[in-house]
């Protein structure tokens, strides 16, 4: 008895909770799909044999492989310029935009492919138009195809991208471009001598989170691509549903796990992106002989350039923030007009959703409220999305607080299994989940999935809350421990009402985590439970209802609630003096 009480003071104690839920409901699971697909007793390899035998199954491979680099590509091209612009923005204009970056990120992925359904389809907004200024007589194929899944995906993790290199481009200290141009340097060459290198860590993290998560999307490609557009995560999906071979299903898992898993061991490994072939190396060498003997004779020229404008005045043009400006702009066009277009059409008085509506109208909101399988889906989701809330943020807050005092080698190991179910694709998860709650007896009930919306979840108040605790000072606890207050009491009376903010936003980011929740949801639900989300996406695969429209403008408003309630928090926790301890002998 002693010795699990001392386990549970320990900081390996305070992650037990955290890591008995993703062993049962995840971690035991995914681990017989693995021995399954290698046929375990026997231990072969014959259903990855198989797989590759089959070349349907190898071009849906390389097919997925191909649109998760171009989609990753696209992004890094798009956001990397427009990082580099937020961060260079005023403090105001900088707060803006990445608060609106945030909000296009958190705004559920289901509502903005249903967006870009109803911008691109036949009676879409672009097809509309241009049949009204008569540059078309019949609509143009703009939807189910590969174009309209590269730009759903990419409205997608775009500002995944975004908020990636921001984070990163932040602690770039900006005076070195300035020493740059101080020292002769073009504005171009002060970027690529001195900006460039010490941004690199986000342009591979960032690339490496949108690639791996491209690699598993599913609804996206399903509702915005043709047949031709299948990646491997609906194949994974088809065999769930159809035959439910847990050898098959595995080996498809896993070659999808084995190419994200590849993928990660190469972007965390600096030495990696060294060229090692002794040819390359030659070749570098001479190409920098060459360049510095150029220099060499540009150099008096260069020092008079330099010298004659040292002592004018700015005269600097202003086409570069011109140009800079409309970019951003651009760009945030882009990540918000889906959703304001539909906010806009769910407002039509017509039969059909048509944008600029002809007339203002609730009829689609009065839709959803009167209809009980849709307020009874909504309602559903609300039950489920407070459970994971409740059990997410109680756990995922203990094992911040245990990871916060763990030795720093041990923290990242076990903060790398904590992420694991929000850092591989999203359907080797579901499928794992699914196999756990079979076990389990839980398929088709709503602790089911509460339990496999929660092991995602618990990543992300681990996340937030260990962001919060970073920041809190450790001398607040050890004053109340000379105090003679007790663990428990130091706890409760110090420490958590200086991290509320962290876990109240880590509550409501977990809420919105399940509240848009589809993929897992479709596996483990069975025929007895819809949730709104899911059956968004069954009317969306079978008939276009407008009343979605009025849904998923509800549903955009998630977000901004979030944001409001961790604003809220942090203000009025926000320190007005000097912080005094709390009085702990009440």
């Amino acid at each position: 008895m002693e010795t699990l009480r001392n386990l549970g003071r320990s900081p390996i104690g305070l992650n037990l909770p955290a890591f008995g839920i993703l062993l049962v409901v995840f971690g035991i699971p995914i681990v017989r799909l693995f021995l399954a697909s290698l046929n375990a007793p026997a231990f072969s390899l014959i259903n990855y044999q198989a797989f590759f035998g089959e070349p349907s199954n190898v071009r849906v491979l390389f097919q997925t492989i191909e649109m998760s680099v171009t989609a990753t590509a696209i992004c890094l091209i798009i956001g990397y310029p427009t990082a580099f612009l937020i961060v260079a923005a005023s403090a105001q204009v900088r707060t803006a935009l990445i608060v609106l970056t945030m909000i296009t990120y958190l705004t559920s992925a289901l509502v903005r492919t249903y967006a870009w359904v109803v911008i691109l389809g036949d009676r879409g907004l672009i097809n509309n138009l241009m049949l009204d200024l008569g540059l078309i007589s019949i609509p143009l194929p703009l939807v189910y195809n590969r174009m309209a899944v590269y730009i759903g995906m990419v409205h997608i993790m775009l500002p995944l991208m975004i908020l990636s290199l921001v984070s990163v481009m932040l602690g770039v200290d900006k005076s070195l471009m300035a020493a740059a141009r101080s020292m002769g340097a073009r504005p171009l060459a002060a970027f690529w001598r001195a900006f460039l290198p010490l941004s690199l860590p986000g342009v591979r993290s960032g690339s490496l989170l949108v690639f791996i998560i491209c690699l598993g999307f599913y609804i996206t490609p399903a509702a915005l691509g043709g047949l031709r557009d299948a990646m491997l995560a609906t194949f994974i999906a088809a065999q769930v549903e159809s035959s439910f071979d847990m050898a098959q299903i595995g080996a498809s898992a896993f070659i999808l796990l084995g190419i994200a898993g590849a993928l990660s061991i190469l972007g965390l490994d600096p030495s990696s992106a060294q060229p090692s072939p002794k040819s390359w190396c030659r070749r570098l060498r001479s190409i920098g002989a060459l360049k510095r003997i150029v220099h060499e004779f540009s150099a008096p020229r260069r020092a008079k350039r330099w010298t004659a404008q040292l002592y004018q005045a700015g005269g600097e043009s202003r086409l570069p923030k011109i140009v800079g400006t409309m970019f951003v702009t651009l760009v945030m066009f882009y990540l918000l007009l889906p959703g304001v277009i539909v906010i806009v059409m769910s407002f039509s008085a017509g039969r059909f959703l048509e944008f600029p509506p002809s007339g203002f109208s609730l009829q689609w909101y009065h839709s959803f409220f009167s209809d009980p399988s849709w307020y009874g889906a909504a309602w559903i989701s609300m039950q489920i999305g407070v459970g994971v809330a409740i059990l997410s943020t109680t756990v995922g807050t203990l094992a911040a607080f245990g990871l916060s005092r763990a030795v720093p080698r041990l923290r990242g190991f076990l903060t790398m299994v904590i992420l694991t179910p929000i850092t591989i694709p999203s359907i080797v998860v579901a499928v794992g989940t699914y196999l756990g709650l079979i076990k389990l007896g839980l398929i088709g009930s709503k602790p089911g999935i509460v339990l496999a919306h929660s092991i995602g979840s618990i990543g992300y108040v681990v996340v937030i809350v260990s962001a919060t605790l970073s920041n809190l000072d450790p001398r607040l606890e050890q004053a109340a421990k000379s105090m003679r207050a007790g663990p428990l009491q130091t706890f409760t009376r110090v420490t958590l009402p200086l991290i509320r903010p962290g876990v109240i936003g880590g509550a409501v980011l977990a809420f919105i985590h399940s509240f848009d929740e589809v993929i897992i949801t479709s596996l483990v639900s069975g025929f007895a439970i819809r949730t709104l989300p899911l059956k968004m996406w069954e009317n969306m695969r079978h008939e276009i209802d407008p009343t979605i429209a009025a849904v998923a403008s509800l549903l955009t408003l998630l977000p901004v609630l979030w944001l409001i309630a961790l604003y809220v928090t942090w203000w009025r926790s926000r320190p007005e003096g000097p912080r005094a301890l709390p009085n702990l002998a009440k």
